[in-house]
């Protein structure tokens, strides 16, 4: 088991076992994360640059944790500082970071892409840290890595994804993840949000959030994107909520064991109930910990690191 890419772009082009190795080194890391003294050398004298074009506040922190945790410099780049507001191309900002050695980027863009296309011509490595509506890798990778810790396997889970999946990149990166790993996906919203062209990935598409939910072993909600959405694809946030939300109600007639999960941030009493958000089945917070181990093994592993088995001493 070992890992050989430069780059983190997507989930689509990883095959099964790369993405075992990412999980089963984020579990390495985790254990780390539960010492006195957290940090390891990995990547000392490394720097690690976050660039991010688009606004984001937890999954920046955790990726200038997780390199910071790992011994690494960390320069964090945000749009609204930068010379991309006087006109500066993406490329050139980029160029200009890698002339001051910088090893591995972290790129968060609204265009769908931006990360492929540095990859194309920077010396160090990307990692996409969600691009447009297209891929979020690293969130897919820690709900994933979130489900094996409770249910210990994926073949034959069934997984509902319920909310917002058009405009949703974490929707497409854990639809490829679980699909891949053995599992069965469920999505379920308005029917302007959850298209059928879905089916094609081999998901199973319903309107009904009852059906949905019934035998969910994993219940994983999303937000409505308002952001990325040109304009408002169904009525209001009352009628999403009567319809589509997960209410004390619905929880009730869910399976015992079912897992509640949420990528914040979380609307509250929107798509999720306050006290089904804060229940014991509730895995939410602990996908936040969740996320800065696997963001650990994804820098030791584009930085060069093969797998778990370095860890071991």
């Amino acid at each position: 088991m070992s890992w050989n890419r430069k780059h983190l772009l997507d989930i689509q082009s990883l095959d099964v076992s790369e993405i075992e190795t990412i999980l089963d080194t984020a579990r390495a890391f985790k254990a780390v994360g539960e010492r006195a003294i957290k940090k390891v050398p990995a990547l000392r004298g490394k720097t690690v640059v976050n660039l991010f074009i688009e606004p984001s506040t937890r999954t920046r922190i955790s990726f200038e944790l997780a390199a910071l945790r790992l011994t690494a410099d960390v320069i964090n780049f945000t749009a609204e500082a930068s010379s991309l507001k006087k006109g500066e191309s993406l490329k050139d900002t980029a160029q200009n970071l890698e002339a001051l050695n910088a090893d591995i980027f972290i790129i968060r863009h609204s265009a769908t892409g931006a990360p492929h296309f540095l990859s194309r011509f920077l010396r160090g490595s990307v990692i996409n840290a969600g691009d447009g509506a297209h891929e979020h890798p690293t969130q897919a990778l820690l709900d994933t890595f979130t489900i094996r810790e409770h249910k210990g396997r994926f073949q034959g889970l069934n997984v509902t994804i319920l909310g917002d999946i058009l405009y949703s990149r974490v929707a497409r990166s854990n639809i490829w993840a679980l699909l891949k790993l053995g599992a069965h996906v469920t999505l379920c919203g308005p029917s302007t949000l959850v298209p059928r062209v879905f089916e094609e990935m081999g998901c199973r598409v319903v309107y009904d959030v009852d059906a949905a939910i019934e035998n969910a072993d994993v219940i994983n909600l999303l937000r409505i994107q308002h952001e990325r959405q040109r304009k408002t694809m169904f009525p209001s946030i009352n009628e999403y909520t009567s319809l589509f939300g997960l209410s004390k109600a619905r929880f009730a007639r869910t399976k015992p064991d079912v897992l509640i999960m949420h990528p914040g941030p979380i609307n509250r009493g929107v798509e999720i109930n306050s006290e089904v958000a804060d229940c014991e089945r509730s895995v939410i917070l602990e996908q936040v910990t969740n996320g800065l181990a696997v963001r650990m093994a994804v820098l030791f592993l584009v930085n060069g690191g093969k797998g778990p088995q370095e860890l071991a001493h």
